[in-house]
């Protein structure tokens, strides 16, 4: 019987100082490792480098519509060229008050996307992903 194919977003033994050290330019590498700091401490874990380009937090089981379970972060982080991404699992449901205090951002399903760390309230931001872990 064929093994069924490991998914991409797995975790990895890369450091994730050795990926924020090649986030360029350096003014979005300075905005990562403070979202990834503000995290950690939200977290009270250690981040893991998942794949390629996401800093990850815990781990936990994600269901596709097909039925597929993988393991994916609790939380979730990469620092994209236009925005930053955070990754939160069971998306934003009761967290409407933070998301109000934040500051500019937009969401996707799972998604927060903020485009500039200066203008963002990090108080709201670490209570946003103090809640996404305890979801977990």
């Amino acid at each position: 019987m064929a093994k069924a194919p490991q998914p991409r977003t797995r975790p990895t033994d890369v450091p994730v100082g050795d990926f924020l050290a090649s986030v360029e330019p350096p003014a979005r590498r300075a905005e990562a490792e403070e979202i990834v700091g503000l995290l950690s401490v939200a977290t009270g874990a250690e981040p893991v480098m998942w794949g390629e380009s996401i800093v990850g937090w815990g781990a936990t089981s994600m269901r596709y519509a097909n039925g597929t379970s993988v393991s994916w972060p609790a939380l979730g982080f990469s620092p994209r060229k236009s925005q930053h991404t955070i990754y939160f699992l069971h998306g934003f449901d009761g967290l409407g008050d933070e998301l109000a205090r934040l500051g500019p951002h937009s969401l996707g399903k799972d998604c927060l996307y903020l485009k500039r760390l200066d203008r963002i309230d990090r108080s709201a931001l670490a209570a946003l992903a103090a809640a996404a872990w305890a979801r977990g």
